[in-house]
């Protein structure tokens, strides 16, 4: 062979020997690259990928999943976070048949899809179909990249990362909480919020279909842009879903039929005046601090209540507007765990500056509402529900000078029981009440009762302090009754939706004992005891037990009323923010049909249940006399009385004597005013008094119980009795301000027929019109009575 043959098998042979070297070191660099490849999907995945906390958005819902506010991101995009397994089933549906129907057969990549996309693409001879599997959408999502091919390789390298550590579900509720679905919204929560106002947790197929389809396009298929494109992608959505089984054809017919978009442009902003507390509350606490609030909040509001008190709260401004009252409020807990149930902080939160005022939240003069705390310190000191009070001018030392109370009426009523005292807001009797227990003792019961506005001591307020000179909130009266309702145990309030059954959260403290809370609330829920304070019917009046009391600071600046029962706890205030009295809106006039209103809405959302009860808490009935308090004698007026055992009269009544009514010497000087007043002569008598005639005149001033022992078992009227004076209420509906016509001693079986000024009533009221009145009645048998009255 020659030199040029040898040369030539040399070089073909160096040459196959160059190329299996290369092959030899190209797979050894594509091994490599593979281990390594495999090395770094087998690393952990940096936890902060993963964290919830990465969208910083907040959103507050209902009880029941209603979106009522969102805030947005530092970066001006709206998210929260919601776990997987809270989500409607038909989200999970309409992503996964539009994105990526075999999600849960393969791994992170899908073979069929690669190979379904080289075909087209060939066909096309450009790129016209993509094989992103949502675990590829989601590793773009939390790791973006360039869409060019090393994006592409980057993609799937972190999809299978994901997929080597995480599960389907765990990677699904990644991606639905990140895809981008327009208008700054970041996640499904987000994108159900403004563009349905509702939850994720409960959406309609045909609105989850909508945001499955306008994933692909978000910022020009949104709704809001362009309602005709995001109809046309919830229709291909619907159809994927149908093909895939998820859904049958009535129901892609129904969705077919929805609006695209139910919520107005812009985000919700419901329940202002609670969310903005809610959001202060989260931020306050630390855990908005950041990120760390970042997602959906359920909250305790009942938005359907919420409304409707909205518009009572509005209504009462409304009627009352001609007398003054420019702004209400209203809030509604439940009784049980203090849920806040609705919370109205003024009529119309953008009318202008003052609107936004919080008086759910802002302190003011409670007026007499602060009583039924004193009358339950009281109780547990020992006064009785029979203790009589002297209801008689007084004055008490103080470092100020002379302190004086009134009554609301301008009247002093002598002897009356604790009972009537407390249930017909009397003054005089409060305030005595108080000098006996002590300012002291009376605060420190205010504050265990959670009225931290009371921040000045006893020396500060005063005997005053039992009529309600002290500022406190509407938020704090109600959580305080509702801490007599459970039994006088106090527990915080709370915004936040507490699960069906879930014990009552945060610390608890005694504020009286449950023998006191249950006879307060048993005087506070008794009508009768009511009628010489406030009439026969009254907005207080409701169609099931409920504990109510009123209360008017000086001047009619603040109208406040509230009603505790089992089930819920209402407050209510009337008034003007800037501190301008009303024109003679009382409590009852004003606060009172609100009151009465929230009242009635709140029982057809809570059952009023059944609130404690002095025989629950083991007290004996005992029959008094109504007017002494003591043991009922054969001549005394008689009443039934719950008492602590060990704490009833021990002696018979002695104000009862030969059909004369005999007070003890306090009550001297009253009898003796009382007669100049009237001008007429009753049998009342004042013991060891000298200076009274045994027949003094005290005709229409002394409690209905002392007349009436007076009168003979003959026919008479009882109601209203010869002399009385009334005045109309100012303020109040017409359907109130009556009176009863009752009597009695008619022959039984005997029809009584009555006439007023002259003229036959059949009905068994009358009503309150100015002026003096004559009324008659007549029984079968020929009897007859008369009365005069003045109505002021």
């Amino acid at each position: 062979m020659s030199d040029g043959g040898h040369a030539r098998t040399g070089a073909r042979t160096g040459a196959r020997t160059s190329a299996r070297s290369r092959w030899r070191w190209g797979a050894l660099a594509v091994a490599a690259l593979l281990a390594g490849g495999a090395a770094w999907v087998a690393l952990p995945i940096p936890a902060p990928m993963l964290s919830p906390a990465a969208v910083a958005s907040v959103t507050l819902e209902d009880r029941n999943g209603l979106v009522l506010r969102s805030t947005r991101a530092a970066d001006g995009s709206r998210a929260q976070w919601m776990p997987l397994s809270e989500m409607d089933p038909d989200v999970i549906a309409a992503f996964v048949s539009v994105e990526d129907r075999r999600y849960f057969e393969h791994g992170a990549l899908d073979a069929r899809a690669i190979a379904r996309a080289l075909r087209d693409d060939i066909r096309a001879g450009r790129v016209v179909s993509g094989a992103s599997t949502i675990a590829m959408q989601t590793a773009r999502l939390l790791r973006p990249a360039r869409r060019d091919a090393l994006g592409k390789l980057v993609q799937v390298m972190w999809a299978l990362r994901l997929s080597a550590h995480l599960d389907r579900q765990r990677i699904l509720e990644l991606y639905l909480n990140r895809v981008q679905l327009g208008q700054g919204t970041v996640g499904v929560p987000a994108a159900a919020a403004l563009y349905f106002g509702a939850s994720a947790r409960a959406l309609s197929a045909g609105e989850a279909a909508l945001l499955a389809g306008i994933a692909h396009a978000p910022s020009s298929d949104n709704p809001l842009v362009s309602p005709r494109r995001a109809r046309a992608r919830r229709s291909l959505a619907l159809r994927r879903m149908r093909r895939s089984g998820a859904i049958g054809p009535d129901a892609v017919a129904r969705a077919e039929r929805e609006p695209v978009a139910r919520a107005a442009r812009g985000a919700p902003f419901l329940a202002p005046h609670f969310t903005t507390r809610v959001l202060a509350a989260i931020d306050s606490a630390g855990i908005g601090t950041g990120d760390a609030a970042a997602g959906a909040w359920r909250t305790s509001l009942d938005l359907a209540l919420q409304h409707d008190v909205e518009d009572e709260v509005r209504r009462t401004v409304a009627d009352l507007r001609a007398r003054g009252a420019r702004q209400a409020a209203a809030v509604v807990l439940d009784t049980r765990t203090g849920e806040v149930l609705a919370w109205v902080g003024s009529p119309d939160f953008w009318a202008d500056t003052a609107g936004q005022m919080d008086m759910v939240d802002a302190p003011r003069q409670p007026g007499s509402a602060l009583k039924p705390f004193l009358y339950g310190l009281a109780i547990d000191r020992g006064l009785t529900a029979a203790t009589v009070l002297p209801d008689i001018a007084r004055s008490y030392p103080t470092a100020t000078g002379p302190y004086r109370p009134r009554n609301y009426d301008r009247r002093d009523h002598g002897p009356v029981r604790a009972r009537e005292a407390l249930a017909s807001s009397y003054n005089v009797p409060a305030v005595e009440v108080a000098d006996r227990v002590g300012v002291g003792s009376f605060l420190e019961t205010l504050h265990r009762a959670g009225f931290a506005s009371l921040r000045h001591g006893a020396s500060y307020y005063g005997l005053g302090l039992a009529l309600g000179n002290g500022d406190v909130t509407l938020l704090e009266l109600a959580n305080g009754y509702r801490a007599i309702a459970n039994g006088g145990v106090w527990r915080p309030w709370t915004w936040r939706a507490v699960e069906e059954g879930a014990p009552p959260r945060g610390p608890a403290r005694r504020v009286m004992s449950a023998r006191a809370a249950a006879l307060v609330l048993d005087i506070l829920s008794d009508a009768d005891a009511r009628v010489p304070g406030f009439g026969l019917e009254t907005p207080l009046d409701l169609p099931f037990r409920a504990a109510t009391k009123t209360g008017t600071s000086r001047h009619f600046t603040d109208n406040w009323a509230v009603a505790a029962t089992a089930g819920f706890t209402v407050a209510v205030w009337v008034g003007n923010f800037s501190g301008r009295p009303m024109e003679g809106v009382s409590g009852v006039s004003g606060a009172g049909p609100l009151l009465h209103r929230v009242a009635l809405l709140a029982a057809l959302r809570r059952a009023p249940g059944t609130l404690p009860s002095p025989a629950g808490v083991g007290d004996v009935p005992v029959e008094i006399c109504r007017l002494s308090g003591l043991r009922a004698g054969p001549e005394c007026p008689h009443v039934t009385e719950w008492f602590v055992p060990g704490t009833e009269p021990a002696r018979s009544c002695d104000w009862h004597r030969d059909g004369r009514v005999v007070l003890p010497p306090e009550y001297a000087q009253w009898v003796e005013q009382r007669a100049r007043e009237a001008g007429r002569s009753e049998r009342l008598e004042v013991a060891g008094a000298d200076s009274v005639s045994p027949n003094a005149a005290v005709h229409g001033a002394e409690p209905p119980a002392a007349r009436g022992a007076e009168r003979a078992a003959a026919f008479h009227i009882t109601s209203p009795l010869d002399g009385d004076r009334y005045e109309v209420p100012p303020g109040v509906d017409a359907r109130f301000a009556t009176l009863a016509l009752r009597a009695v001693g008619a022959r039984e079986g005997a029809r009584v027929r009555w006439w007023v000024d002259g003229r036959a009533w059949r009905a068994a009221r009358i009503p309150l019109e100015r002026g003096e009145h004559e009324i008659l009645a007549r029984d079968g048998a020929g009897h007859r009575d008369s009365v005069r009255i003045v109505v002021e």
